[in-house]
């Protein structure tokens, strides 16, 4: 047996180097402009068809790069498609080609008889054009790709520099495309590629040549004194700090946050640890770490116990020749920013907490909801409501509502706002206020965001709720609800709040009752009459966000229309929302589940027609012997069992009773004819089925379900 075989010729494929060197980004905002340029470059080489291997990034301060494994020297064979003008465009009556014809044909390089034809949906007849040519260069590419991901980096306002007329977030001033190890000729934000990097600001400033994408890392690292991988620089950071820690006889303080900060700020850590003096650890904990890590972006250190050690550890970008040189110019700067804080401790406690009530009138909350002490006096009155469903004793509740926002006037929270609650706590207690009091004055603020701790005090949940439900309702009675992605008011935030405080705790207040208590306290002109309708949407946008929870939890077993069928009846408590949509999901695995909601939809369909002729009520002696007395029978027997089991929100066993009456629905539908001739049948047939249906939907309008 003999034969013959071709070999493929083998695809070229080198790494590619991209480097864009900068003065500082903006360090919070690293990660995600390092994360934003890998995903736009790697859509921009799929669309073009360009295979690659792994795709790796790197950020630094001065610098986003990525180098592209394996990328194919040229794009693959690309098929071509047109079409063409309408044939009756393209021939006159004699059949000649018109001048449509010829001038399609020669933009498509080819004679007017290698064209094609084809119809469309309508059939219509066009002249067509198939081929294929040679794909381009992948180094012809490259430029395109790469200035379209720039442009996309989701950068909220862009700078000029210099003369030129390019925009970036900060200035470029070098760049580095290497295509295996060749320059890709390109200019990118106005300034040429070439294979030059550089290095770290004061170890390494002169340009450093690279022979390969393979070198970049190696390269910086080695001679130019620059951690570029983010991960790498990170854990590097986070192992010195806690060895810095140690020395120091503690354990350091890590936030994520921080962290990804400070790696975000350093090209070349070296951790150092400070010390300051022992007379400010008398400060609250919260205020030591505020000002060590948001303001300095310093680690506070810990003994095993938790308490505050006076050491901090910093992270230089140097590695100096005399570190004591550089711990002392830390221990320096930080001195007076403690000094402030003791001075703002001291200030504060001058006068009671109570004391800046009456001042609170005289700032503004929002410009159409009035001041501070406005909100203030709306949020005690909801906490009112709150305080029996909370569990909590109205006269703590009043007094927490009456100082809960009283440190937003203190110097410290106008040094670190984020301590408002907190410092309000510390000022209470100091003020020899009830514990639960100073507690709920902290605990109002929770939970801050997601994953965030719930308050612990039937005080603290009573304020959180009220404080919640009194923005939404102000913020919507305005008309600025969240549109889009844009929510300044932090509505969405909000509302996630007064699920999590309501369901986690199992608390039953009436929220539709108190929406609409917070709606008619708002201090906006015309209320009255939209006041019905500022509530719906309230609760509607409440209630939306609870959708996207359940739904985002694919184990809960809701759909959307479940959902929409637990929504049509209106539920007033979260707990009892959640309580029927469980008890609807685990009905619909019932055999009798998918015969009752076909069945609820056809009653729906039908009273929907003919509610107009529906009798109020039930004339038992107009029900015809067989199907229809027996389903008069059956709701006779079970209606009570039901309202029973509703009445102790027993929603499980309410559906439960309701499946035993399949046998007499579907008997019904298929013996009775609903829209007899006879006037009074008909009428009293369709109070017979508003009856059935009002019994079912006191649990969830299964009409609203599929099927």
């Amino acid at each position: 047996m003999s034969g013959t075989s071709s070999a493929r010729t083998p695809v070229e494929r080198r790494d590619f180097l991209f480097e864009l060197g900068t003065e500082e980004l903006p360090p919070k905002a690293l990660p995600q402009l390092e994360a934003a340029l890998r995903e736009g470059v790697v859509a921009g080489l799929a669309a073009l068809g360009l295979r690659h291997g792994v795709v790796e990034s790197f950020a630094a301060p001065r610098r986003l790069a990525l180098r592209v494994k394996r990328l194919v020297a040229q794009q693959p064979e690309q098929v071509i498609r047109r079409r063409g003008p309408p044939v009756r465009a393209a021939f006159d009556a004699g059949g000649a080609p018109t001048r449509a014809a010829q001038a399609f044909a020669a933009s498509c390089g080819v004679a007017l008889e290698a064209l094609g034809r084809e119809r469309d949906d309508k059939d219509n007849e066009y002249l067509c054009y198939a081929g294929t040519k040679a794909g381009a260069a992948t180094v012809s590419l490259l430029p395109g790709v790469i200035t379209t991901a720039l442009d996309a980096l989701p950068i909220p306002k862009r700078m000029r520099w210099g003369t030129g007329q390019a925009q970036f977030v900060r200035p470029v001033h070098w760049v580095v495309m290497l295509y295996g190890a060749e320059v890709v000729p390109a200019t990118i934000l106005e300034t040429n590629a070439g294979r030059a990097t550089r290095g770290h600001r004061f170890h390494a400033p002169r340009e450093l040549p690279l022979r390969a994408p393979a070198s970049y890392e190696g390269t910086l690292l080695k001679r130019g004194k620059v951690v570029a991988r983010f991960s790498a620089r990170r854990a590097r950071i986070e192992q010195q700090v806690l060895a810095a820690a140690t020395e120091a006889l503690g354990r350091a303080i890590f936030s994520d946050e921080l962290l990804d900060e400070v790696t975000a700020l350093v090209e070349w850590p070296v951790a150092l640890a400070g010390r300051f003096d022992d007379r400010f650890l008398k400060l609250p904990r919260e205020v030591l770490v505020a000002t060590l890590q948001d303001h300095q972006r310093y680690f506070a250190v810990e003994n095993a116990a938790g308490a505050l050690l006076p050491w901090f550890i910093t992270v230089s970008n140097i590695e100096s020749r005399d570190p004591a040189v550089v711990r002392s110019g830390n221990e320096r700067v930080v001195r007076p920013r403690l000094a402030d804080a003791a001075f703002f401790w001291e200030q504060d406690r001058r006068a009671p907490l109570s004391a800046q009530a009456a001042a609170l009138d005289r700032v503004t909350f929002q410009a159409q909801l009035g001041s501070i002490g406005d909100k203030v006096r709306r949020v005690a009155a909801l906490a009112a409501t709150l305080a029996a469903p909370c569990g909590a004793q109205p006269a703590r509740v009043a007094r927490a509502a009456a100082l809960c926002k009283c440190d937003l006037l203190s110097a410290m929270v106008g040094e670190f706002p984020e301590l408002q609650g907190v410092m309000g706590a510390y000022y209470a207690q100091a003020d020899s206020e009830d514990a639960e009091v100073a507690t709920a004055i902290r605990e109002h603020y929770l939970p801050r965001g997601a994953g965030d701790a719930l308050p612990t005090t039937p005080s603290g949940l009573a304020l959180a709720l009220a404080d919640r439900i009194d923005t939404l309702a102000g913020i919507f009675a305005i008309g600025q609800k969240p549109s889009g992605t844009r929510d300044p008011f932090g509505l969405r935030r909000a509302a996630i709040g007064v699920l999590r405080l309501g369901r986690e705790r199992a608390l039953a207040f009436d929220l539709r009752a108190l929406i609409e208590q917070a709606v008619a306290a708002q201090p906006v002109a015309d209320l009255a009459a939209r006041a019905a309708a500022i509530g719906e949407e309230v609760y509607g946008y409440i209630m939306e966000r609870l959708r996207a929870q359940y739904l985002e939890a694919a184990a809960s077993g809701v759909s959307t229309e479940i959902f929409d069928a637990v929504l049509a009846t209106a539920p007033r408590t979260l707990p009892d929302t959640d309580a029927r949509l469980g008890a609807l999901v685990d009905f619909l695995l019932l055999p009798e589940a998918a015969s009752l909601t076909a069945a609820n939809k056809r009653i729906a369909n039908i009273l929907k027609k003919s509610a107009a002729g529906a009798a109020a009520t039930v004339d038992a002696g107009l029900l015809q012997p067989g199907p229809e007395q027996a389903l008069h029978a059956s709701l006779l027997r079970h209606g009570p069992t039901v309202e029973a089991a509703l009445a102790r929100a027993d929603y499980r066993g309410a559906f439960g009773v309701l499946a035993r009456l399949r046998p007499e629905i579907d008997a019904f539908f298929d013996g009775v004819m609903v829209n007899d001739p006879d006037a009074r049948l008909r009428n009293n047939r369709l109070a017979l089925l508003g009856e059935l249906r009002a019994l079912f939907t006191r649990v969830a309008d299964l009409s609203r379900l599929p099927g």
